[in-house]
Order: C-alpha cells, then sequence, then structure tokens
C-alpha cells in the first residue's frame, strides 16, 4: 500500500529532473554509470535508504525511450541469456533490501572496474578477455542484487558487452532493453515489498522525465563519435564508477 506524501521537496523535484539530463546524457554517450554518478549526491541529499529506489524508478521510467532510440542496434541473444536470471536476483535483493550488507562484493567490483583501465590500455585494446554468451546468465544474477541494493551498477557489465565484440549503439541499445525488464521487477518488488512511497514516485518520475530528456541527446552525439573514442569514454566512466563504488563501500565499513 502507497502511502500519502506530506512534504514534497520541489526544490528537489527540479534538481533530480536537471540531473537526470546531465547524467544520463553522459551516460549515452559512455555506456552507462549515470545512476552511479547520482549516488553519492542523493545519498546526501534523501538518505542511503532512498537513494536506490528513487534512481531504478527514474532509470527505469528514462528506458522506453532509450529502446525506442537504439531499437536497430539491440543485440537480442545477449537479452535472452542475461534477463531471466537479473529478474530473480531482483526480487530476491528486495526481499532482503535491509537485511544483507554487500560492502564487500562492491569493494571487489570496484577493483574490478578501476582495474579496466590497464585491462584495456586506456582504449588501445578493443578486447581484454573472451566473454562468451553463457557469462550474461551468472551476470545478470549478480549484478541485478548489487543494483537492486545501490541503485547503480550498469558499467560492471561494459567489459563483457565490449569483449563480446558489442560496441557503441548496440551497447546502449542492448543494455537498455536488459536493464528495462530488469526494471520492471525492481519497481515490482519495491512496489510489493512497500518500498515506494507517494513521495519517493514523484522523486523517482522526475528522474524520469530529465533522463528522458538526456537520453536524446546522448543519441544525437553518440551518432558522431567514433569507436575509439566510445571505448575510451566508457573506461573513464568504469574508472570512476569504480572509485566512487569503492569510497562508498569503504565509508560503509568504518
Amino acid at each position: 500500500m502507497i502511502e500519502i506524501a506530506t512534504n514534497i521537496d520541489f526544490l528537489l523535484i527540479l534538481f533530480l529532473f536537471i540531473a537526470g539530463v546531465i547524467t544520463f546524457s553522459i551516460s549515452t554517450i559512455s555506456g552507462g554509470g549515470g545512476a552511479l554518478m547520482l549516488i553519492p549526491l542523493l545519498n546526501l541529499i534523501v538518505g542511503t535508504t532512498k537513494t536506490a529506489p528513487i534512481i531504478n524508478l527514474g532509470a527505469f521510467i528514462s528506458r522506453p525511450s532509450r529502446i525506442i532510440l537504439f531499437w536497430k542496434n539491440i543485440v537480442w541473444k545477449v537479452f535472452w541469456y542475461y534477463v531471466p536470471s537479473a529478474i530473480l536476483g531482483a526480487f530476491l535483493a528486495a526481499w532482503f533490501f535491509s537485511e544483507i550488507k554487500i560492502n564487500w562484493l562492491q569493494i571487489i567490483v570496484a577493483l574490478f572496474l578501476i582495474s579496466t583501465f590497464f585491462q584495456y590500455r586506456f582504449g588501445k585494446k578493443e578486447r581484454s578477455f573472451k566473454a562468451p554468451l553463457w557469462y550474461f546468465i551468472p551476470l545478470g544474477f549478480l549484478v541485478s542484487i548489487i543494483r537492486t541494493f545501490t541503485g547503480g551498477m550498469g558499467p560492471i557489465l561494459n567489459p563483457f558487452y565490449l569483449n563480446s565484440g558489442i560496441t557503441k549503439e548496440a551497447l546502449v541499445g542492448t543494455k537498455a532493453a536488459n536493464s528495462f525488464f530488469l526494471g520492471i521487477a525492481q519497481v515490482s518488488s519495491y512496489t510489493f515489498f512497500g518500498l515506494l512511497t507517494t513521495e519517493l514516485w514523484i522523486y523517482g518520475i522526475s528522474l524520469g522525465i530529465g533522463a528522458t530528456f538526456g537520453n536524446l541527446i546522448g543519441k544525437r552525439v553518440l551518432a558522431k563519435m567514433s569507436s575509439l573514442l566510445f571505448r575510451k569514454l566508457v573506461i573513464i566512466i568504469m574508472v570512476l564508477s569504480g572509485l566512487l563504488l569503492l569510497i562508498k563501500a569503504i565509508s560503509s565499513l568504518c
């Protein structure tokens, strides 16, 4: 049952809209990371328990626009490997939302993201390891659990997309399709377990509308970008996301 909100912060609504435009424009041209950029700020503004539902809801609302924009580029065979296990992971994570601490797992993921700078030699290498399609089954389960708890985890998938030969529009479109169906599970489970109040719905929708505009801006920029520049931007965002995640996880342990 959704409770009635009494204290809606209209400045926060405006902030979330603008933040959605900026971060999801960057996210579109760099293969993800928009949600992770917002986590530290929202943790300070609304608290850690509200951050993940707001970000996941906002990202979910923006994804149909990204799917439509990149529909022709989606690699559907990856979708069928990834989504079923991701949905299962999302429901399990929402069930244990307030019970499980995943700080050590976040530290491992953060170090992996930071290491991509060396794996790809800052974009000079197209691939750093072989990534067969079956990898996306356990990845779907693991990433959906962490994303449901934290609100952002997209960059962890980028090395696996790149090493499967998926880049630029195909990477952005395929991630959007995968994340949309994961988002259905996340939002449904948040609602079922009473984690989404009317207040959080309003904030999430504000972020989602801004993120939709960000997708449109990012699509235009991405079309003019070379594969090498895209790969470099993906690596920059992965490293920055890893640093943010590492700082967040370590601060939670202290």
